[in-house]
């Protein structure tokens, strides 16, 4: 109330008092209104932290005809509207089936965003002093990525290299976790020690945290289950319908996943209707809390 008392001894004794009387009138109510809010006021005026993120595997730029065209996937990352996407099966100087493209380079630069890479493959090059080959995850960020490290999961002797990628982004002052994983196709007792590092790596995460990812598996089974122990599915809590994303042609199966932890709010899940990939994207607005 220190101001109302300046106010009215700004005014002190004057033949203006009607003007100074107007003068503390609006200060004291303006004291009264900023005391009836409360602190609640101040947190109210913060910016949103709403983000809207996205998972797809693009299938090494092809589409369900096995005809390559990365332009057509940074076309749907842009048309999305997306702020971080999450990539799988990228392809850098890979081989001739994405005519040896450093692909994430060439989307992140494309699209102007910040760029994470998982290497999940690492060969030799086919001729010697090319670019080695390497095949993986890739994260897309219109946030600054503070931090990055991609870790390799478990796998047999007969498996495929898998890995979760790990990104911190800076969303107007708030720092959250995007992690992007890619599980194995061929084997569930393999997905299952793969869920299990990831869980450890989730675990170990103070930060409110989003996982997407292929993951292989429908939403009824074992490795899902295993997941959801700590964190939300976001499609059943946002999402309408059934939300299958494989394939692109004929969706029959939802295995492509938005995972969020606690502080982080899924207000709205969507499944895009395009075909570039053999895979539909999942798009998901998100509020960090």
């Amino acid at each position: 109330m220190a101001f109302v008392f300046y106010a009215i001894r700004r005014c002190g004794v004057s033949r203006v008092w009607d003007r100074c009387a107007l003068i503390t009138v609006t200060a004291l109510t303006a004291a009264t209104a900023l005391a009836a809010a409360g602190p609640a006021s101040a947190s109210a005026s913060v910016p949103g932290r709403d983000v809207t993120v996205m998972t797809f595997n693009i299938h090494h730029g092809t589409d369900p005809d096995d005809v390559l065209n990365l332009d057509h996937v940074a076309q749907t990352v842009e048309q999305s509207g997306a702020d971080v996407i999450g990539l799988q099966e990228v392809d850098r100087h890979f081989a001739s089936r994405s005519e040896f493209v450093d692909q994430a380079e060439w989307l992140a630069e494309r699209l102007g965003l910040h760029l994470a890479y998982g290497t999940n493959l690492d060969l030799d090059p086919e001729k010697p002093g090319d670019p080695r080959r390497q095949y993986g995850t890739a994260i897309l960020s219109r946030f600054p990525i503070t931090n990055s490290h991609n870790t390799l999961l478990p796998r047999s002797e007969t498996g495929e290299q898998r890995g979760l990628l790990e990104a911190d982004l800076m969303v107007r002052g708030k720092k959250f976790r995007f992690l992007n994983t890619h599980l194995e196709h061929t084997s569930q007792a393999e997905r299952h020690t793969q869920v299990a590092a990831i869980n450890t790596i989730v675990n170990g995460s103070r930060l409110p945290t989003v996982l997407v990812g292929d993951l292989n598996a429908t939403p009824g089974s074992g490795e899902i289950a295993s997941v959801t122990k700590r964190l939300t599915d976001t499609w059943p809590v946002a999402g309408k319908g059934d939300g299958f994303t494989y394939d692109s042609v004929n969706p029959r199966e939802r295995i492509d996943y938005v995972f969020a932890s606690q502080g982080v709010e899924a207000r709205r899940a969507q499944v895009l209707d395009v075909a570039i990939s053999d895979h539909r994207p999942l798009r998901v607005e998100l509020s960090i809390q």
